[in-house]
């Protein structure tokens, strides 16, 4: 049933049960089955104990799975209207951070709040998707193709990318980079305007390298050469190469993993916890994995794609996108595909700011399929069917 009332006569609204009946509890379902995996193996990397990790992991996870269902339940032309606040936001967290931001392993990446240590790079992450989301669904198609309608939303992206790269974190300005190059190209942006992109790229390389620290720097002379520095920079992928190979087919078994459990692997709980899985569960464990977030991404695109209004189809593409890239980069990353760069494994690494982002990016998935009748004119007014 659809209601209309006062002001809102022209934008009718779904009501709360046909939101709750419309939520994709499969897909919560789906999320949850791959939390608790990590539950699992974060008990693991702890020789056995909830502490330090699950329990926390575990608590983490409820909470985001409420705010998750608030965030779709929200009409969605509320969250077109506040794109641009919610990215000014996340954007002056990010400035914050140079200004008063925690530094840890090296990096100042994180505020600390008392109760929580804020990434706000992984914020921004979903607010850029956001933001890019209104910012195309404001425009046509043909302006779409046009340089001059690509300069702003090229320096909604340009610029973040540039502040996280100062912190220094490789991995998430890799990601801001790609997600917004994606999204750019879902909007119907030329396809020489990436070649030109690419171009600048190069160009810029030298500058980008001089913002990285040394560390990183030895992270990418190790890809090319893990060999170089066996017991420094090339330690952490060699491990980790020798762990995925003594998994074999069907891994040593639960908390079972000696180059875990002997602490040879470092980061276990964190970036390397793929390779635990691969170590423990085997190559069996490591693609049942994948599989299940393959149904997620893919559930991902199909709400994306049902969805009748332009801003709901870049939003729900834009967080499939990204978490597509969370999945690949950090598998890829530990199996010696791409340098080490500090991207978590979405809902399996211990972490709360990711696990916040995440959850909340599915959040707003999920308000695209709930809203997916709801057409959307370009100044947010909308009807249903």
């Amino acid at each position: 049933m659809v209601t209309t009332t006062g002001l809102d006569a022209r934008t009718p609204r779904l009501s709360l049960a046909e939101k709750l009946w419309s939520l994709n509890w499969g897909l919560l379902l789906l999320l949850a089955t791959i939390a608790s995996f990590g539950f699992a193996m974060l008990y693991s990397a702890a020789n056995g104990d909830l502490q330090p990790w699950a329990s926390r992991q575990m608590v983490r996870f409820g909470v985001s799975v409420t705010l998750m269902i608030a965030i779709a339940l929200v009409d969605i032309r509320f969250w077109l209207r506040s794109a641009y606040i919610i990215f000014a936001i996340a954007f002056a967290l990010l400035v914050a951070v140079e200004v008063r931001g925690a530094i840890g392993m090296g990096a100042q990446r994180w505020i600390d709040l008392g109760v929580l240590q804020l990434q706000p790079s992984e914020i921004m992450k979903i607010a850029l998707v956001l933001a890019l989301a209104r910012y195309f669904h404001s425009i046509s198609s043909e302006s779409a193709g046009r340089i001059l309608y690509l300069i702003p939303p090229a320096l909604l992206i340009v610029i973040p990318a540039a502040l996280v790269l100062k912190q220094p974190d490789l991995g998430t300005a890799i990601m801001l980079l790609a997600s917004g190059a994606l999204i750019f190209f879902i909007a119907g942006a030329r396809l020489w305007l990436f070649g030109v992109g690419i171009v600048a790229a190069l160009a810029a390389a030298p500058f980008a390298w001089s913002m990285l620290r040394d560390y990183q720097k030895n992270r990418l002379y190790t890809f090319l050469d893990p060999d170089l520095d066996p017991l420094g920079a090339g330690y952490h992928i060699l491990q980790s190469k020798i762990a995925f190979g003594s998994g074999g087919l069907f891994g040593k078994g639960f908390m079972l993993g000696t180059q875990t459990h002997l602490s040879f692997l470092p980061e276990k709980q964190t970036d390397f916890i793929f390779t635990m899985i691969a170590e423990e569960w085997g190559l069996v464990g490591g693609f049942t994995l994948l599989a299940l977030y393959t149904i997620v991404i893919a559930y991902g695109f199909a709400i994306a794609l049902r969805s009748r209004n332009h801003f709901g189809r870049l939003l729900g593409l834009g967080i499939a996108i990204n978490f597509f890239l969370y999945v690949f980069i950090n598998t890829a990353m530990v199996m010696g595909l791409i340098p080490v760069v500090g991207v978590p494994l979405p809902l399996i690494s211990y972490g709360g700011t990711a696990m916040l982002a995440v959850m909340l990016g599915f959040g707003l998935l999920m308000n695209v399929g709930i809203h997916r009748d709801v057409r959307i004119s370009r100044i947010g007014e909308g009807q249903i069917g």
